[in-house]
């Protein structure tokens, strides 16, 4: 089978579950990373499935056109047959070696279209894709000007970061400054890339939240489903849950999908999984997002679940050129949900009370933190406390159930 080249990683849930589907589909993988100590720290005290790949290398993954250079000469050595990575930050340069080599994958513009929320949104703009009004601007300034135009509410986004990192709702002129100074603050994302001083504002969309999670092949996007969420943390977008399959008429799940089709089509991916983000609002479904890669937050997981289908797996078969089987198989499932424990104090936590659910059949996974983990208010999707994934053999209850456990636990904090 064929030899992937694997481009950084996040440490999370889709750097276990993107080692194991390339080999459980009888891959083998090299990694290549500009510090490995970010991964060993990651891993301890168990070796992390990213260092069981046959080879390790370090290369300077920030400096592309560096990078370039070295990895033409791994794969005179190697002969891979696919380069991937399941970090945001490095996906236009993994889709920039893979043009480079010849090597199958969504094009390294669209890829960098898709990475870039402006253009994103400029480019599905002008295809006709429902998205909400916006501008982007690099000053204050001009930011303030456009709120003018637009109209508040707002909301708030830096161009290039992801996990909803400072993103939030702004409602005047004060909030829209205060949220200007926490994205220019943070000029270099956790990767150690200078990041761009763009930011964008946009009208904001009042409705339920989804997501759609597509595989593009040879041109042709086949929808698997749509997800929904539950977002709390007001102002700030906190993903605080997902179910799979979305309670969701047909008519209305078949609009949202097909905004991230048109979404998709406009970008030009094709050869991977799409996660793409779209609301539901008054006006009809509008394009928030679009993520070139598999989803996170254990969605795809959700989705095995309930259809059969591995949609890490799938990404994998897409990068290297296959035809991936995209059969929806019967699982029992009608529908699978997890839910976020969201911290909103600070502390040390002392212990967790409530979680008595020995003997559930319905709960499939479960992660929660230990005695002395440090505690603080999450404000974007990189700071949850533990989840609870359930599922349901008859309808929609995953998603409720899966909140309700989550709410029944009580998190005892210490003084930090």
């Amino acid at each position: 089978m064929g030899h992937l080249l694997m481009v950084e990683s996040w440490v999370g849930s889709m750097s276990t579950l993107l080692p194991t589907a390339i080999t459980n589909g009888g891959h083998r993988f090299s990694f290549l990373t500009r510090d490995l100590g970010h991964y060993l720290r990651a891993s301890a005290p168990t070796p992390h499935p990213l260092l069981r790949a046959d080879n390790v290398f370090t290369a300077e993954t920030n400096d592309e056109a560096a990078l370039l250079s070295q990895v033409r000469k791994l794969h005179e050595l190697f002969a891979f047959d696919g380069v991937l990575t399941s970090c945001d930050y490095y996906l236009p340069t993994v889709a920039a070696l893979a043009a480079a080599l010849e090597l199958p994958g969504p094009g390294r513009a669209a890829v960098a279209d898709a990475c870039a929320k402006h253009r994103t949104r400029e480019v599905c703009r002008a295809a006709g894709v429902a998205g909400p009004n916006f501008a982007v601007a690099d000053t204050l300034d001009e930011l303030l000007g456009a709120a003018v135009e637009l109209g508040y509410p707002l909301v708030v986004k830096p161009v290039d970061l992801c996990g909803g990192m400072f993103v939030c709702r702004v409602e005047d002129d004060a909030q829209l400054r205060a949220a200007v100074e926490r994205i220019t603050g943070f000029p270099v994302n956790a990767r150690g890339q200078q990041r761009s001083p763009r930011i964008l504002v946009e009208e904001c969309v009042d409705g339920p939240e989804f997501s759609v999670e597509t595989v593009t092949v040879a041109g042709r996007t086949t929808v698997i489903g749509v997800t929904d969420k539950r977002i709390t943390g007001a102002p700030a977008f906190i993903e605080a849950g997902h179910m799979f399959p979305a309670a969701l008429s047909t008519d209305d799940a078949n609009a949202v999908a097909q905004v991230a089709v048109a979404a998709i089509g406009a970008l030009g991916l094709d050869a991977t999984v799409a996660h793409t983000e779209v609301k539901l609002g008054a006006r009809g479904p509008r394009l928030i997002e679009v993520n070139p890669r598999p989803a996170g937050n254990r969605i795809t997981e959700l989705v095995r679940r309930v259809t059969g289908i591995d949609l890490t797996a799938v990404h994998v078969e897409a990068v290297t050129g296959g035809s991936p089987d995209l059969t929806a198989r019967p699982t029992g499932i009608a529908s699978a949900a997890i839910a976020f424990a969201v911290p909103d104090r600070s502390g040390v936590l002392a212990r967790v009370d409530g979680a008595d659910w020995v003997g559930d059949d319905r709960i499939v996974e479960t992660k929660l933190p230990s005695p002395g983990t440090a505690v603080r208010p999450a404000t974007d999707n990189n700071t949850y406390l533990g989840h609870v994934m359930v599922t349901d053999e008859t309808g929609f209850a995953a998603g409720d159930l899966a909140q309700s456990l989550i709410a029944d636990l009580r998190f005892e904090l210490e003084p930090a």
